[in-house]
């Protein structure tokens, strides 16, 4: 699933157009609409649209041991961004 049809089906889960979403993350629907066409969306967008729609963003090394390496954007009103790291022994996080 390319990053566009993922933020296509999370406005469709969230009963937001994508237009919307645009104007909330302060773009307008046609740069937005651009970006979604030629999959440059940034992270920092990304972690926007996580703020703006009240979700959780990961974003993960998966390392050959199973280990993680993982930037979480929590949306705001939780109040806490991490970085962790998942061991099998238990999980680090770290502010970041």
């Amino acid at each position: 699933m390319t990053t566009a049809e993922m933020i296509k089906e999370l406005c469709e889960q969230m009963n937001i157009s994508v237009s919307e979403l645009a104007r909330r993350i302060g773009q307008t629907p046609q740069n937005f609409n651009k970006k979604l066409q030629r999959e440059t969306v940034t992270l920092d967008e990304l972690k926007a649209i996580a703020d703006v729609l009240g979700v959780k963003f990961v974003q993960a090394f998966i390392l050959p041991d199973g280990d993680e390496i993982k930037i979480s954007k929590i949306p705001e009103f939780l109040n806490s961004a991490t970085i962790s790291k998942s061991k099998q022994s238990g999980d680090i996080l770290g502010k970041y």
